[in-house]
């Protein structure tokens, strides 16, 4: 197991970066996630726009707010200037724990206070190049063109609600201590907190800018369904817990072509540090298989059906695959009426449940309006 990317080309090339420290295995494949569903929208994106369905408008360019793009700018150049410039010039004294580092409160507030005159001057005199805007002047706005935004927005609400969702299923944790919210906060996310996290800001951002509902949604199910592969990716790599039950069963003899880790896996150095007595099921792997192949399904699929539909798909695939690999998972469980259920079994259920109604509605309001 990989804690971080250093340790991977480490091990894969026996080349030793120290910079690398810095970037967490789980969250490497993470960034991967998110630029895999950025292309395949941007692709469905140009692919309805070269077809009719979504149309270019004119917009009038305005000259940008001083203020705010000062702020900006500076904003960045700050934390720029005292997080990683202080963080280049330590490395040798933050190198074990880099990560630690840049959630704390310590930096330089002098490269920071130097970076934001930077920041903040190069924008002024950017401000001041670009002179007069001729206030009749337009520019054509294609839909793609809010893809950087809309993936922005994406990992913000994602991240947001992945992390609502993990307090939720371990609620009594956080009675016990509300700060555990802070003190570590790319710990403990949730794919379906941040599904729904992420579909609520999408939805928000895409219709600000005229693109239908229905639509976004298609170009989303697809694109979310491979994210959800690469991210597994992350959890088997890094071994970030989101393992199995133990795996003691000894491997069928029909299946004497599958590596031993592929049926059993002890997670050997993974990045919580934990020593497993017995091996696991390495449900991640199995996760990235599925995901991956409904993908590839729902990608020669999503020019079949009416608007929305494709959506609906996915939401059962994705449910019916989250409740099966439950079943061999790691999870809290909750207890209701006598039965004991998982919070992934029981939004699984609801995407499945949900995915069915709406194909009916939506092909019924397809045959409505042909």
């Amino acid at each position: 197991m990989y804690p971080t990317l250093y340790h991977a080309v480490l091990d894969v090339f026996g080349i030793s970066i120290p910079a690398f420290k810095i970037v967490m295995m789980f969250g490497f494949f993470v960034a991967l996630a998110f630029l895999a569903a950025s292309w395949v929208i941007t692709l469905e994106f140009k692919r309805l726009e070269k077809e009719g369905v979504l149309q270019s408008i004119k917009k009038k360019v305005s000259k940008p707010n001083l203020t705010r793009e000062l702020f900006t700018n500076g904003l960045v150049g700050f934390l720029i200037g005292f997080k990683i410039i202080y963080l280049v010039f330590n490395f040798s004294d933050l190198s074990d724990n880099p990560q630690a580092f840049l959630i704390s409160g310590e930096g330089s507030w002098l490269w920071g206070i130097v970076m934001l005159g930077t920041f903040g001057s190069y924008r002024y005199y950017q401000y001041v190049k670009e002179g007069e805007i001729d206030p009749d002047q337009t520019i054509t706005f294609y839909p793609h063109m809010i893809i950087g935004n809309l993936t922005f927005i994406a990992a913000l609400s994602g991240f947001a609600g992945a992390k609502l969702f993990h307090h939720l299923e371990h609620y009594k944790e956080l009675f016990a201590d509300p700060m555990v919210l802070f003190r570590d906060p790319f710990s403990g996310l949730t794919f379906f907190g941040g599904l729904i996290g992420g579909a609520i800001g999408v939805l928000w951002y895409a219709g600000k800018n005229g693109v239908p509902w229905q639509r976004m949604l298609d170009m989303g199910g697809p694109a979310m369904m491979l994210a959800y592969g690469v991210g597994r990716m992350g959890c088997h790599m890094s071994g970030d817990g989101d393992w199995g039950i133990e795996n003691l069963a000894p491997k069928p003899t029909w299946l004497n072509w599958l590596p031993d880790w592929a049926w059993a896996y002890h997670y050997e150095g993974n990045v919580h540090g934990l020593v497993l007595e017995n091996p696991v099921w390495p449900t991640p792997f199995y996760e990235v298989l599925m995901a991956l192949t409904l993908f590839f399904i729902l990608w020669s699929i999503r020019k079949k059906f009416a608007p929305g539909v494709l959506f609906c798909v996915y939401l059962i695939f994705a449910g019916v695959e989250r409740f099966l690999i439950e079943k061999i998972r790691v999870n809290p469980d909750y207890h209701f009426l006598g039965l004991n259920f998982t919070q992934a079994e029981m939004i699984s259920f609801s995407f499945v449940l949900i995915g069915i109604i709406g194909i009916v509605i939506f092909r019924r309001q397809s045959s409505k309006t042909t």
